[in-house]
């Protein structure tokens, strides 16, 4: 065993271990669930510690020997290794600063590793006066979160592309089958079912802009700003050359914000970023929930759309099939709502030069950021690109309601359509069967005039004279 000391007293450790008593006090004081800090902020501030090494080597802060270790160490975490040794609890107090000395004990103590000394030779590497040289929690933990969640963003953009892609073709496939539409789940009035695909396609392509725009918010970082942003303790010429390097080893074009104060100061960007997220999780709800109502039954329900089986739908009832992965779908985008306004209210908690409930932003929000990813490529690929329009049932419903009438009103005029319709309710016949009994129309004449693409695009229909 190790001993360790700071201000507060002396913990023993196990010799191998690869954090120190910073981490080992984070253990203690925020043991009040297994969750530990997301992956992806781990390893975006691996690789922030790595780009300082090199930065503070070649300005001459940092000798050959101890960056070649730090960056061989740091190599190592990035590539997956030392995992289990980053155990800070998600739910912590300090701005992130239990994170960051997590990552700065294990660092340090690999590197020491590297160079065949043991764990805890701090007077050889010492996690603050060389892993955090030039650096402070408030600039390197919210620079770690922009660049995970700009990551995950793209990957989300890129789902809802796809998605859009299936919904475009879904449209074609369907352009020319005529289905009931329908306002507050009453009849409405015909529509095409490709129709339906292209609206859906419309709303997730802007959906889909919304979150691949939104990333420019997300590029500025502080930094170099060190403890407020003022950038007190760091050189103007490391500030710099960390944004080159950040830029280069993540593919990002990143940059320096204009005022490191109050890029320090305010998370308005992860606030608007969630709010997009938010509104992509609403248009998820609407879409998941019109299909579980069109394919509901499917013998005593709508029928409209057949969905793909997935699973057994019932431990009691033989052959009963649910929508399961649109009860995810929306059960997932529910979640996304209530983080947002989570980080909505952590967002209004900021005091003075620092929000200290960074932490809890960051971990909801990188949390909407994969749920959201996975669960559109889950939709997109196990469902929307699975579903089938039940021709002869959608011809069915249209047929048995009233909406066939509502194209002829320019014809025979509101009062006697209402008519019409009242006969067909009062003696259980098709608004067809009324018109041509009462000799208004022809089966031929109504045959042109309800064409599908006569009575589903705008304007009056032809045929009339």
């Amino acid at each position: 065993m190790r001993k360790e000391t700071d201000q507060m007293g002396t913990i023993e450790l196990p010799d191998n271990c690869l954090y120190g008593i910073a981490t080992a006090r984070a253990i203690m004081n925020f043991n009040i669930s297994e969750q530990v800090v997301n992956n992806r902020i781990i390893h975006e501030m691996v690789n922030i510690k790595k780009q300082a090494a090199l930065c503070n080597h070649e300005l001459g802060y940092l000798s050959d020997e101890i960056t070649t270790a730090i960056t061989l160490a740091c190599d190592q975490i990035l590539a997956g290794d030392y995992r289990d040794s980053f155990v800070v609890c998600a739910h912590q107090g300090g701005a992130g600063t239990s994170t960051n000395m997590n990552v700065n004990e294990v660092i340090a103590n690999k590197a020491l590793q590297v160079l065949g000394h043991p764990c805890g030779s701090y007077h050889i590497i010492h996690p603050i006066n060389h892993i955090n040289l030039h650096q402070s929690t408030n600039d390197t933990f919210p620079t770690a979160v922009r660049i995970a969640a700009i990551k995950q963003l793209r990957l989300v953009a890129n789902e809802y592309s796809f998605l859009q892609q299936t919904l475009q073709q879904k449209e074609t496939e369907y352009g020319s089958i005529l289905k009931l539409g329908r306002t507050q789940m009453m009849d409405a009035v015909p529509m095409l079912a490709g129709q339906m695909f292209g609206a859906q396609a419309s709303v997730i392509s802007r959906d889909r802009w919304r979150l691949y725009k939104v990333e420019e918010r997300l590029r500025t970082m502080n930094i170099g700003g060190t403890a407020i942003g003022t950038g007190m303790n760091a050189p103007l010429k490391y500030t710099f050359m960390m944004t080159s390097k950040l830029q280069q080893s993540t593919n990002i074009g990143l940059s320096r914000a204009d005022d490191l104060i109050d890029n320090t100061q305010n998370v308005d960007s992860f606030v608007e970023v969630s709010s997009l997220l938010k509104v992509a999780a609403t248009t998820l709800i609407k879409m998941a929930n019109d299909y579980r109502f069109l394919a509901s039954g499917p013998h005593g329900g709508i029928g409209e759309i057949s969905l793909k089986p997935h699973q057994a739908g019932s431990s009691i009832m033989p052959g009963k099939v649910n929508p399961v992965i649109l009860e995810m779908t929306i059960q997932v985008a529910e979640k996304i709502i209530a983080n947002d306004a989570l980080i909505t209210s952590l967002a209004t908690r900021g005091n003075l030069e620092l929000n200290a409930f960074l932490p809890g932003i960051a971990e909801a929000l990188l949390e909407s950021l994969e749920l959201l990813t996975n669960t559109v490529h889950k939709f997109n690929n196990m469902c929307v690109k699975n579903i089938v329009v039940n021709k002869d049932i959608c011809q069915q419903n249209l047929e048995r309601s009233m909406s066939l009438i509502t194209p002829l009103i320019h014809i025979i005029g509101y009062d006697k359509a209402s008519w019409v319709v009242k006969q067909a309710q009062e003696h259980q016949m098709t608004i067809r069967d009324i018109l041509v009994q009462e000799k208004l129309f022809t089966n031929k004449e109504l045959d042109q005039l309800l064409d599908p693409l006569n009575i589903t695009k705008p304007g009056i229909i032809k045929g009339v004279k």
